[in-house]
């Protein structure tokens, strides 16, 4: 007599929180493997992203969404607008603040923003590794005290610490139901959006504050090699002559280590060899271009 397989579980975890307050690490450590770009530069991330987690009979779906932060321009009302959109459907809302950082109004104005959304609400206090741990307590009690939260976490996305048990809870709150993604699937980005992302990130890692957010990167070509290898075409985008020669670099030695790092990240990350071609382009107003924030998975907001 065959044993029947489990009932299979299935649901969406909302991470929410102000920028630079560990959600993407939070959401590679769940998955288990990168699927977020990390910097120490806040607003990293622009878009959301879907990290597919598996625990038990239960797949956890965590939408890694943009920093939620006052928006100036165009690109931050974009963000800001996926980082609300990323929220549409969440089983569990997931608020992560930066236990470091402390509670500033940009974390009270997210807590007061989701007060009556029907979802449950986790409370995540992350970096408790670095974090003022006489402060710990008062930060869960002062937000439990703006909004009820169903559950209240200490974590550290970067030692692992905490993960385990809410992990295992995000899994038992997952409503029963069948599996979105095939179980090798980590994430809902193309290969080609991956890449981007890889090089991007090399950019933030690498320039730090000598190219705010000036830049983006597009992947013009993708393909595969006879060899089983991948050529990668990219165009850096930024907005002016002088930041083109802040990301080239003395003799172009500075694109080179970008190029370098990030194509073996992408080898990593592909398991197969990769060809990655830059090209630094000067383009005033990229991101006022309609076509670029379709690309890089943002909606146009006016």
């Amino acid at each position: 007599m065959t044993t029947p397989p489990p009932e299979q579980r299935c649901g969406l975890v909302a991470v929410v929180g102000a920028p630079n307050a560990g959600k993407s690490t939070l959401v590679n450590a769940l998955v288990g493997q990168k699927v977020a770009i990390v910097s120490p530069k806040a607003q990293t991330t622009r878009t959301k992203l879907l990290g597919v987690a598996i625990e038990g009979d239960a797949q956890i779906l965590l939408v890694d969404t943009p920093g939620i932060f006052e928006p100036k321009r165009r690109l931050d009302r974009a963000m800001v607008s996926a980082a609300w959109g990323g929220t549409e459907g969440a089983d569990i809302l997931a608020l992560v603040v930066d236990a470091k950082g402390g509670l500033g109004s940009k974390v009270t104005d997210i807590a007061e923003a989701i007060r009556d959304r029907p979802e449950p609400r986790h409370l995540i206090l992350n970096k408790v590794d670095i974090a003022d741990k006489a402060k710990l307590l008062l930060h869960a009690e002062r937000l439990n005290a703006l909004i009820p939260f169903a559950e209240t976490w200490f974590v550290s996305a970067q030692t692992g610490d905490g993960l385990a048990e809410l992990k295992a809870a995000f899994a038992r709150a997952m409503p029963p139901g069948p599996w979105h993604y095939p179980e090798d699937q980590v994430s809902d980005a193309s290969e080609r959006a991956l890449a981007a992302e890889v090089t991007r990130e090399q950019i933030y890692l690498q320039l730090h504050a000598e190219l705010p957010y000036a830049s983006a990167v597009e992947t013009e070509a993708f393909k595969e090699r006879e060899d089983g290898s991948v050529e990668i075409h990219q165009q850096v985008l930024v907005e002016r002559p002088t930041q083109r020669a802040i990301v080239l670099g003395k003799g172009g030695a500075r694109i080179r280590e970008i190029g370098a790092r990030a194509r073996a990240e992408l080898a990593t990350i592909l398991d197969r060899p990769v060809h990655l071609y830059l090209h630094v382009k000067v383009r005033p107003g990229w991101d006022e271009d309609r076509q670029l924030y379709r690309d890089i998975g943002l909606d146009w907001v006016d």
